[in-house]
């Protein structure tokens, strides 16, 4: 069994406001749109009432996150866990559904987003101030304190093309976590990047929860659920599977994946073919995506 999270890790606390509160949240694709597609045919298919060709990224969506509490959402690639924190967010209007939010929200929602890959690290930090609201002296106010959490040396001058995918971290989540928001959201981005970094960003993100500010976190990392979050959920094709208990959810979703992986096995065995070889094509697939 999944250990449970930490001390360090608070309690939900039920009776404190809301910082995140959705509901029913649906989010539909048209899967025709695309650069080939004529005028009349867009307006065929938003007349379209059988939605054979709509695919749900996100369906039937209910989430309540409080000031204070970690959020971990988990789940299989193209569950909607990216699509989730980017209606969050703001950057993406729902198909059906409402969200309301209280509080500041600063976000890292992949690794260069936002960036401009020819522009130094100093540059970038005042992009992503930028990106944030923030005015020209706030951004040199916060300035010395970016780069020193950052901890690139030197190459805070350098292009962001010559960076690791790591340095893009730590400068994505210095930037992020800078501004002391009411609502964190990451994606998927802490996993990069060296041990010390990763030390150093666990701290600040405790600090956070613990000064009441609320965090939701999209991971594949399930150490990082149980270290850092009070509550987790589970996203399958769109939809909850399950919330609750950081150790429960996680427990839960490394069942459904074992069962999921011993279906596709068996399904090789019996059309022929090498369980191993499978498993690595999949690897390879997910690798390009």
């Amino acid at each position: 069994m999944a250990p449970t999270a930490p001390d360090h890790v608070p309690e939900m606390r039920r009776s404190a406001s809301f910082a995140i509160d959705a509901v029913d949240l649906g989010v539909r694709y048209n899967l025709r749109f695309n650069r080939k597609v004529t005028i009349r045919q867009s307006i065929a298919n938003l007349l379209d009432r059988k939605g054979g060709n709509r695919f749900w990224a996100l369906r039937h969506v209910d989430l309540r996150v409080l000031h204070g509490e970690s959020l971990a959402v988990i789940g299989p690639n193209g569950a909607g866990k990216s699509t989730l924190l980017q209606v969050l967010a703001g950057i993406m209007r729902p198909s059906e559904g409402r969200v309301d939010v209280e509080g500041t929200i600063s976000g890292l929602l992949g690794l260069g987003v936002g960036f401009d890959a020819d522009l130094s690290g100093m540059e970038n930090i005042r992009l992503g101030g930028a990106f944030l609201g923030l005015d020209e002296d706030r951004v040199k106010e916060l300035m010395p304190s970016i780069i020193d959490f950052a901890d690139l040396g030197d190459f805070i001058d350098a292009p962001l093309k010559t960076y690791s995918s790591g340095m893009r971290a730590r400068l994505g989540f210095s930037i992020a976590t800078s501004v002391d928001p009411d609502i964190l959201l990451l994606d998927e981005v802490l996993a990069t990047g060296d041990a010390a970094f990763r030390a150093k960003s666990k701290a600040r993100v405790i600090e956070l929860v613990k000064s009441a500010k609320a965090v939701v976190l999209v991971t594949h990392d399930m150490d990082w659920v149980l270290e850092y979050c009070n509550r987790a959920m589970l996203l399958e094709k769109g939809r909850v599977v399950v919330e609750g208990k950081p150790d429960e959810v996680v427990k839960e979703h490394l069942d459904r994946t074992a069962a999921a992986t011993e279906a596709r096995q068996a399904a090789a065995r019996a059309a022929g073919m090498d369980p191993a070889a499978l498993a690595a094509s999949q690897a390879a697939l997910r690798g390009r995506r």
